[in-house]
C-alpha cells in the first residue's frame, strides 16, 4: 500500500532548503535544482514553501526509495516568488514542523498558482542581464 500523500504545506528557511536540495541529489532525484544554483539565487534570509503533489515511485530504479514530489515556492534573491519541483522523502517532510494556519496554506496555493517557473525566471533574468 502507497503511503499516503500528506495534505498540507511546509514552510523552511534557506539553510534548510539547501540541506533538501543536497538530500535530493544524495538520492538521484529527478526534481530538483542543483545545490549551487540554489545557493547563488536563494534569497538568504526568505522563507520557502513546499506543497507534496504527488507520490513518486521509480519503479524502474527500485534503488531509489520512494518520495514525495513537491510543488515549491522560493523566494530569490531580487525578491520575486518562483514555482518549482522537488522530491523529498516522506520521513524527510514529516520531521518539518508544521507552523502554517489554513488561511496561510491558501495564500501559499494562491501564489504558487500564479508563481513564474524556475526556467522562465531563469530566461528572463538572463535576457535582462545581457541588455
Amino acid at each position: 500500500m502507497a503511503p499516503t500523500l500528506p495534505r498540507t504545506i511546509r514552510a523552511v528557511d534557506t539553510a534548510q532548503l539547501l540541506d533538501l536540495a543536497q538530500e535530493a541529489a544524495m538520492h538521484g532525484f529527478s526534481q530538483r535544482l542543483p545545490v549551487d544554483w540554489l545557493r547563488e539565487h536563494l534569497a538568504a534570509e526568505a522563507t520557502h514553501y513546499l506543497f507534496p503533489t504527488l507520490v513518486q515511485r521509480l519503479t524502474h530504479r527500485p534503488e531509489v526509495p520512494l518520495q514525495w514530489r513537491c510543488q515549491q515556492l522560493l523566494t530569490v534573491s531580487t525578491g520575486e516568488q518562483i514555482w518549482g519541483l522537488l522530491d523529498v522523502l516522506p520521513d524527510t517532510f514529516d520531521k518539518i514542523p508544521e507552523t502554517l494556519d489554513t488561511a496561510s496554506k491558501k495564500d501559499i496555493v494562491n501564489r504558487i498558482e500564479q508563481a513564474v517557473k524556475v526556467r522562465k525566471w531563469m530566461e528572463r533574468t538572463a535576457a535582462d542581464a545581457g541588455s
